[in-house]
């Protein structure tokens, strides 16, 4: 569970969107591996089976969340991080500017995109494993991907030029 939480949590938050559901999600996953502990995949396997897994319940957990919405939706800023030691705080802020508006952007994009993102630049997964994954050919992999990072290039792009350049480090 220790090596695999941080990844976990990750691919939650990725689909949930708040800290908390996120932190819910994940024991949810681990509570179900657990039960689950006689069908796990071989080792070299393990990874690619895991995140499936985990995306499965995500999705789940957000049909489940679609049929009954929560009463009230409370926003909350979930990329404040620790700043590397010896960053001044102009880095810091910098670094956060840029952690804030690619998050944003990333929310913005479609589901397709988004979960493109999430499995290749952000879990690692292999084009083959991802196209194992979704039932879909490698190309479309391929494809898919590349539109995704192009797309999000261009919601970062739109964002920076709206709310204008961020200051000088």
């Amino acid at each position: 569970m220790r090596q695999f939480q941080g990844r976990v949590y990750a691919i939650a938050y990725h689909y949930a969107g708040n800290r908390e559901e996120a932190r819910d999600l994940a024991q949810e996953i681990f509570v179900r591996l657990y039960e689950t502990r006689g069908r796990w995949a071989e080792a070299d396997m393990f990874v690619p089976w895991l995140i499936r897994v985990s995306r499965n319940l995500c999705l789940d957990h957000l049909r489940r969340r679609k049929a009954r919405p929560p009463a009230e939706d409370i926003p909350v800023d979930e990329m404040h991080s620790l700043a590397a030691p010896g960053s001044t705080p102009e880095e810091e802020y910098v670094a956060r500017l840029r952690k804030s508006v690619v998050h944003r952007a990333l929310q913005a994009l479609g589901r397709l995109s988004r979960e493109m993102i999430l499995l290749k630049e952000i879990q690692g997964l292999s084009l083959e494993e991802i196209a194992s994954m979704l039932n879909i050919p490698v190309g479309t992999v391929k494809s898919r991907s590349n539109r995704a990072r192009i797309e999000l290039a261009q919601k970062v792009l739109a964002l920076q030029k709206r709310e204008g350049p961020e200051p000088a480090a």
